[in-house]
């Protein structure tokens, strides 16, 4: 790769690297500048330009970054589509991040210009919430050092996420003479809700004395009921093999596999088994709703993850969790984590195609209406789609008819474009991140390029308006952040939401997409043939 002051005689095809003025407006970091973006450059009286410019051996970045996101995840979790270097995966569902640490320490030891960064090994993640990012520093990655990384991957992910598991917990909770009523209504209270955070239920509760025999009872009853885990909550901390509630186990048939743990709070946990159940006995420090070395296991266990005793010693590097000056408070919090935006799609489908005669929205596109060839791709990539009528209300229904999709009538649309994007933005739920308007009349445009589009986004680095360009041209569909959706309500006339470009600018980044469908619809009789041609 060439980076560095180039003259612009040398310039077309490289990638700036720092944004650059011309008469017209700007091109941004990140361009790849065209023969007649040159032309605009050297009008402007610029003679050269920060940029690179890949070489053979150089896979450009998103390539990169793309090929690395397809294979390091696995179960539970989604690779979005790569976006300036950068390519994240998501929680698919609730449940615990299981890390290759190893393998994911080789990878980034490879060469600087790959990195990949990962939640910390067994942190429990909500659907939705990133769970790693793949990001390549330079503008590119030597080819050598990606088929390495590929290796290293090979067929085994160096990241999944196993799903908590709709768990029914057994509790058995054991009293001495001086035990108050308080402390065992406590006790049960601590498990209801760590059980329930973890997506189980904690099914059965048992108050038995703290001796052997009615203890051993209640965890055979536990193990006859089918409860998985079962949970034993002593009056007493456990502190030898011959305590209680390691006796009880065995005397029930079961094993205890280890006794103690290097992780404090949570040191006088006991970890067994009757078959394949686990049994665990509870800390005392597990009535506070305080982190413990308890959680960690418990943690695994509700995922269905196997746990052993080399698991267990293996918590104490980190395993210091009681507060001291450099641990937060806990009335602090924790910082919320990234989580992919949640997207809808709203499909412009109102107009009354004076252009074309009849409505071309449901004109014959290569075998389908051309409005349901353009919702279905917004779908694949969308959590939710809604589409906006006007003219012909009921046909275009039809002919949607089967997709799950919004339907919203905008019975004021020959007023203008302005109607249909407030009817649009007013049906979108309240959790709704971003919108990407489409227009119904583009059936050519792939769920791909919005996935690049979505990928994009991120309002912390002022990039809330993602547009896509094809060789310099703007064209559609168009995402919009929340923080816009007011503006967008707001637009009167026939008026699309282009007129915010202009005080918008600084949110605005243009997206490259590999082919001319953003700029592609179907206004006349001979835009359509040429739809169909191809």
């Amino acid at each position: 790769m060439i980076f560095g002051e180039l003259p612009l005689d040398k310039a077309e095809g490289a990638i700036l690297a720092h944004s650059v003025k011309h008469d017209g407006g700007m091109f941004k970091k990140g361009r790849m500048l065209t023969a007649d973006d040159i032309a605009l450059l050297k009008a402007a009286g610029v003679a050269q330009v920060f940029a690179a410019k890949l070489g053979a051996d150089d896979v450009p970045e998103d390539e990169a970054a793309a090929a690395v996101a397809k294979l390091v995840g696995a179960e539970g979790t989604t690779a979005q589509a790569p976006f300036t270097g950068r390519a994240n995966l998501h929680a698919a569902c609730h449940g615990l991040a299981i890390v290759d640490v190893d393998r994911v320490r080789a990878l980034n030891r490879l060469h600087e210009s790959l990195t990949l960064a990962t939640v910390q090994p067994f942190a429990i993640v909500e659907e939705r919430e990133m769970v790693a990012t793949v990001k390549v520093i330079p503008f590119a990655v030597p080819r050598d050092v990606l088929a390495k990384a590929l290796a290293i991957i090979g067929n085994e992910p160096l990241l999944r996420v196993a799903a908590f598991r709709d768990k029914c917990a057994g509790l058995v909770i054991t009293r001495l003479p001086q035990t108050k009523p308080s402390i065992i209504a406590k006790s049960e209270e601590a498990m209801r809700e760590r059980i329930g955070a973890l997506g189980g239920t904690l099914a059965a509760v048992r108050v038995v004395d703290h001796e052997i025999a009615p203890v051993t009872a209640a965890i055979a009853e536990m193990r006859q009921l089918d409860f998985d885990p079962i949970l034993v909550f002593g009056a007493s901390a456990i502190t030898d093999r011959g305590d209680v509630i390691p006796m009880a186990v065995t005397k029930a048939g079961g094993q205890v596999l280890h006794l103690g743990m290097p992780v404090d709070p949570g040191n006088l946990m006991m970890f067994g088994a009757l078959g394949e159940v686990p049994v665990i006995g509870v800390p005392s420090c597990a009535r506070s709703p305080k982190l413990n070395g308890f959680d960690w296991v418990l943690a695994r266990v509700m995922a269905g993850v196997t746990v052993t005793p080399e698991d267990i010693m293996d918590m104490g590097a980190g395993g210091l969790l009681a507060e001291i000056p450099t641990r937060p408070s806990p009335r602090e919090g924790k910082p919320k984590p990234q989580r992919a935006p949640r997207v809808a799609a709203v499909v412009l489908a109102a107009g009354q195609s004076s252009r074309m005669g009849t409505n071309k929205l449901l004109a014959d596109v290569n075998g389908l209406p051309m409005i349901r060839r353009t919702v279905a791709a917004m779908r694949q990539a969308a959590d939710l789609t809604v589409v906006v009528t006007g003219r012909d209300a009921g046909e275009i229904a039809g002919a949607l008819d089967g997709l799950p999709v919004t339907l919203v009538h905008n019975a004021q649309y020959a007023e203008g474009l302005s109607t249909s994007l407030r009817a649009g933005i007013e049906a979108l739920p309240p959790d709704t991140d971003v919108a990407v308007i489409a227009l119904g009349d583009m059936p050519l445009v792939s769920p791909e390029a919005v996935r690049r589009l979505i990928a994009a986004y991120s309002p912390a680095e002022h990039r809330s308006v993602c547009v896509p360009v094809f060789k310099g041209e703007r064209g559609n569909p168009v995402l919009w952040g929340r923080q816009h959706f007011e503006a967008l309500k707001g637009m009167t006339g026939d008026k699309g939401a282009r007129v915010l470009f202009e005080p918008l600018a600084d949110e605005i980044v243009e997206v490259a997409m590999p082919d001319e469908a953003v700029l592609l619809d179907a206004d006349t009789p001979e835009a359509l043939e040429a739809l169909r041609g191809r």
